[in-house]
């Protein structure tokens, strides 16, 4: 059994500025699965930088709000809401709140760093 406790992952900045803890990915543990779980934070006031994945992505907030942006459409989300991201499509997240924005990131098939693009 694998059990991934989030504050025994090890916290990172993300190439799109988030602070982000992988929990499951099949690179980095002997599991078999074509998915990476990550915990994601924005901190209060922060945005994350404008990227793309090659590959699909799903956003599960958690905690806090946000102002997704993803190509040409902007949507305010808040706890309890997924957000679906298309393979390819600009994306950033804003937090809009008064606390960190806190989301759990599916990337499908799991996330690497050659299928990201950040636009600075």
């Amino acid at each position: 059994m694998l059990v991934q406790k989030l504050k025994e992952c090890e916290e990172f900045l993300a190439g799109d500025s988030t602070r982000l803890r992988e929990l499951l990915h099949p690179d980095k543990q002997p599991i078999e699965l074509r998915y990476s779980l990550a915990h994601a934070v924005v901190p209060v006031g922060e945005t994350s930088t404008p990227h793309s994945l090659k590959t699909s992505e799903v956003y599960y907030i958690l905690s806090g709000k946000g102002e997704m942006h993803i190509g040409e459409e902007t949507q305010i989300v808040e706890p309890g809401d997924a957000v679906y991201i298309p393979p390819n499509a600009k994306q950033y997240i804003r937090n809009c709140a008064d606390e960190p924005l806190v989301f759990i990131c599916i990337v499908d098939p799991a996330w690497r760093k050659e299928d990201e693009t950040v636009y600075e």
